[in-house]
């Protein structure tokens, strides 16, 4: 039986004509295609009669070319066992939560039942059937060729009625397709557990990420990594699965075609249109409307004129670094590492994605990567910003020659034979001058939503130009100094008054909150004097923002979660349901996941404050492999 996990925080209400929100069985659900109605096929099974009649050996591992997907349908799971739903998940999918116990629902989510084919009343050529997206992608910087969905296969695509978001659904974990190379297009319940946490805890916290409907233990299913593992599927859902590495693959392989496709698709379909794109930056006006911003500007519309000529597939490239930009900022507000920023695991929406070795900071450690392949610490806490712009200069090059030819864009000759040798200059140049200023606008975005986090997190509604050294970097420091915890910091920050900060012993007095109870780092007098220092500082910026404590204590417990799914909850919660067979602990920590700023859940108090706690001795800011 499912556990439905947490609780929604939206209404049941009708927008228009349509049905009451979480109102639909997955049968009723509405259902579409439209990524595979509007891209190329494998042409080696160009419909999904064809690839649904054919042996599996058949379909790969394989090279795919000139295609964006594959028809593969979902290898049956013996005795699935749904471990946990998320309520959340399914209140923005629009499926009522009885739906979660239904037999139906516990086939659908393991791969056992394709609920939109029927050999008997589908047409050769049409109907909605599952795929695996082809794409390939930048791994550890250096380019891997062809990867794709290896284990993850959609479903089918479903519109919330009343938001009018479009959702992709799809499984991971559900075997082979022709992209799993040498793999065996399985995942093992470790890291589906921990996928589906995180995944939901995101979004609860406001960062852009992909989302987690359901999570099942396959138990008829052993896995090999490094050792002989239980099996899962985790049904999961985004506006879009496309990648910086779905572009990138195109380019390698000089594929005009497909790339230009591609982008039309990506503007058109995932970005809700070409007039939908934001416009170039206004001279002079670096924090200008930084976050999606549209501007309604026709798509044929070319601004600027010469070199500084900017078409339609600039803007589009201006509205990925943007949202990609943004969701940097906030993972590095709320100190969370995905561990593997690869081209193929970074979305066009600006998406959190493809959760392998990820983490959140216990204390603050600008070099802490949760990668323990990532020697080189490429992928730590303070190189993510560099590591998404890297990747954005990737998208960069392979947008490059559409972003170049400028108002020649549409030119007939240049469509089917590319540019002429006497304008390559040119185009190459006016690509470079784009890249170069989107990198000053995406530093500028960044920075912009750091900021802004960063102040409300300080429990501030204003912001000056003295924040960001005297508080925000002496925050940091300070926490790095002593080995302070990042996450408890915030929110026993958020507790203070400013009657508690008036003298210079009251502020050395309620500086040891900061620390442990008890334990190393030791407390003395040096550091707690300097962090009074800087809740000085922090109170006289308090004074002048708003005085008002309980309107400022409030507003930071919305913003500073109390309970974060730490590598060290994660691995107990992983340990009571693999090796332990309990099966209330997942749903039990769901109830904090999905709510984390509140106080109490009404589970166990003495549990919630453990999970909520001190990080155990040695079990701090631990590290994981990729395998999953």
């Amino acid at each position: 039986m499912a556990h439905l996990n947490g609780s929604s925080n939206g209404t049941n209400g009708v927008d228009g004509n349509s049905r009451p929100a979480g109102s639909y069985t997955l049968q009723s659900l509405p259902k579409s295609n439209v990524f595979t109605s509007n891209l190329p096929p494998d042409p080696a099974f160009p419909t999904p009669a064809k690839s649904h009649s054919a042996p599996r050996e058949t379909l790969g591992p394989r090279l795919v070319k000139e295609a964006l997907y594959t028809f593969v349908r979902p290898e049956p799971t013996q005795e699935p066992e749904l471990l946990a739903v998320s309520s959340r998940a399914l209140q923005d999918i629009g499926l009522k939560e009885e739906e979660a116990q239904s037999e139906e629902f516990k086939e659908v989510v393991a791969g056992n039942k394709i609920l939109t084919w029927d050999e008997k009343t589908n047409a050769e050529e049409g109907g909605i059937y599952p795929w695996a997206q082809c794409y390939g992608g930048y791994q550890f910087g250096q380019w891997a060729g062809q990867l794709g969905d290896g284990r993850a296969i959609s479903l089918f695509e479903t519109t919330n009625e009343k938001t009018g978001t479009r959702y992709e659904i799809q499984l991971k974990g559900a075997g082979k397709t022709p992209y799993s190379r040498f793999a065996d297009g399985k995942a093992v319940l470790r890291s589906s557990i921990r996928e589906f946490v995180v995944s939901e805890y995101l979004n609860a916290i406001g960062i852009p990420t992909t989302r987690a409907l359901s999570l099942t233990h396959c138990k008829g299913s052993k896995v090999f990594r490094e050792r002989m593992e239980p099996g899962a599927i985790v049904a999961r859902f985004a506006q879009s699965w496309i990648r910086f590495g779905t572009f990138d693959l195109a380019r390698m392989r000089g594929d005009r075609k497909l790339l230009r496709e591609l982008a039309d698709y990506t503007a058109e379909h995932v970005y809700g249109g070409w007039d939908k794109l934001p416009s170039k930056v206004p001279s002079g006006d670096p924090k200008s409307k930084h976050s999606s911003t549209f501007t309604g500007i026709p798509k044929d519309t070319v601004e600027g004129e010469g070199l500084e000529q900017e078409n339609r597939y600039t803007r589009l490239y201006r509205a990925i670094l943007r949202r990609n930009a943004e969701t940097v900022a906030k993972w590095q507000a709320y100190g969370f590492m995905n561990g593997v920023l690869n081209t193929d695991n970074t979305s066009i929406l600006g998406l959190s994605i493809d959760f392998g070795p990820f983490a959140f900071l216990d204390t603050f450690d600008p070099t802490y990567t949760p990668n323990h392949d990532d020697h080189m610490l490429r992928y730590s806490y303070r190189n993510q910003p560099t590591i998404i712009w890297w990747n954005l200069v990737r998208l960069g090059e392979a947008l490059g020659e559409l972003m170049g030819a400028g108002s020649n864009v549409d030119d007939a000759v240049f469509i089917s034979d590319g540019v002429k040798e006497e304008d390559a200059d040119e185009l190459v140049k006016r690509a470079e001058g784009i890249i170069e200023n989107c990198g000053e606008e995406y530093k500028a975005v960044f920075l912009s939503h750091y900021k802004e986090l960063m102040t409300a997190r300080l429990g501030l509604t204003s912001q000056k130009e003295s924040d960001f050294e005297e508080l925000f970097s002496e925050l940091l420091d300070f926490l790095e100094a002593h080995e302070l915890d990042f996450h408890h910091a915030f929110r026993k920050l958020s507790y203070f008054t400013l009657s508690e900060l008036e003298t210079e012993q009251s502020r050395k007095d309620v500086a040891g909150r900061f620390f442990r109870f008890n334990e190393a780092p030791a407390q003395d007098a040096e550091s707690r004097s300097r962090i009074a220092r800087w809740l000085e500082k922090w109170a006289a910026r308090v004074k002048e923002d708003n005085p008002n404590d309980e309107e400022r204590q409030k507003a930071m417990l919305a913003v500073n979660p109390k309970f974060v799914p730490r590598s060290w909850v994660l691995d107990e919660v992983i340990d009571r349901v693999e090796k332990k067979g309990e099966r209330d602990i997942l749903p039990a920590i769901m109830k904090l996941n999905l709510d984390p700023f509140n106080e109490n859940w009404g589970w166990n108090e003495s549990e919630e404050e453990r999970f909520c706690g001190d990080v155990p001795k040695y079990k701090g800011m631990m590290q994981c492999s990729c395998s999953s």
